[in-house]
């Protein structure tokens, strides 16, 4: 098969515009020749590269694929030039995250450590709300959703979630318990607690927990950013119940306590993927190194 650069180069500027009008007036084309020269690439290799939803258009599964290999041509292109004319430059590959509000930034390092040590390897992290960043998912928008909690599926789903890891959850406080042979109900009874929000699945079973042992608990904060309940626990407003990993820093320079896990309590963490026939080189990379295959 014979690839056609200025049809690639038409259809990158398209896939980043977004729709043809201002890729035509970027290009100094005609709408038209734009949209033929596009047509001709998709019957060079076989396989349509947008879909049209309103005014904009979509790329396909295809088109995402089209463009990451795209966007490294005309990126060694750059790199090629830069080398001749006595600058510095390297090939970058993006590799788009999309991870919930509330995941535990340790977490989210832990998992992106391996992209973080390479140069070749342009991050683009989101956070958000579940449902928007499923939407993305599904739009191609973002490569990986890193999430504690499974989104929704039913049998139009088309995403595949991999189970990371599975931690503990603890409570952690500002000085070590003072009573050591206190049990996990008198302390769930009478300490002032901090607790992820409503829409944190460690939260929905936490509830659950408490009303089985009949107890009704002191809670004078929620927080539905880890980030936030790490600092309400720091200043000695109460005792946090959050996963010993989202406090990891402070647990190690003993600035908080571990002072008990919690039995049957854990919270665990995925990444969701779409299932798709072309998958991102990167994200099998990063999958395969946390032994997901």
């Amino acid at each position: 098969m014979h690839l056609n650069f200025k049809h690639l180069r038409y259809f990158h500027a398209v896939a980043h515009e977004g729709n043809l009008t201002s890729a035509a007036r970027r290009l100094n084309v005609s709408q038209s020749a734009l949209s033929t020269q596009i047509r001709q690439l998709e019957e060079s290799i076989g396989h349509d590269l947008f879909e049209r939803r309103g005014r904009r258009l979509e790329l396909t599964e295809a088109g995402r694929v089209a463009l990451n290999y795209a966007d490294g041509i005309f990126e060694t292109a750059r790199e090629m030039v830069a080398t001749f004319s006595g600058g510095a430059g390297q090939t970058l590959r993006h590799l788009r995250i999309g991870a919930v509000s509330n995941l535990s930034r340790n977490f989210q390092i832990s998992f992106l450590g391996p992209m973080l040590a390479r140069d070749d390897v342009h991050l683009v992290i989101r956070t958000g709300a579940l449902a928007m960043l499923v939407s993305a998912l599904e739009a191609h928008e973002i490569d990986i959703l890193l999430t504690n909690r499974l989104p929704f599926r039913d049998s139009a789903t088309t995403w595949r979630a991999h189970l990371l890891d599975e931690v503990p959850v603890s409570l952690i406080g500002h000085t070590p318990m003072e009573r050591t042979g206190d049990s996990l109900e008198d302390v769930l009874a009478s300490a002032r607690l901090i607790v992820p929000a409503k829409d944190s699945g460690v939260r929905a079973d936490f509830d659950l927990l408490v009303d089985r042992l009949g107890i009704l608990p002191n809670i004078i904060a929620e927080a539905d950013d880890m980030a936030m309940l790490r600092l309400l626990v720091r200043t000695g407003t109460g005792i946090g119940l959050a996963p010993p990993i989202v406090v990891r820093d402070e647990l190690e320079a003993g600035l908080l306590h571990e002072l008990m896990t919690i039995p049957g309590l854990s919270e665990s963490f995925y990444a969701v993927v779409q299932a798709r026939r072309f998958q991102h080189p990167l994200v099998d990379d990063l999958l395969a190194l946390h032994g997901v295959s």
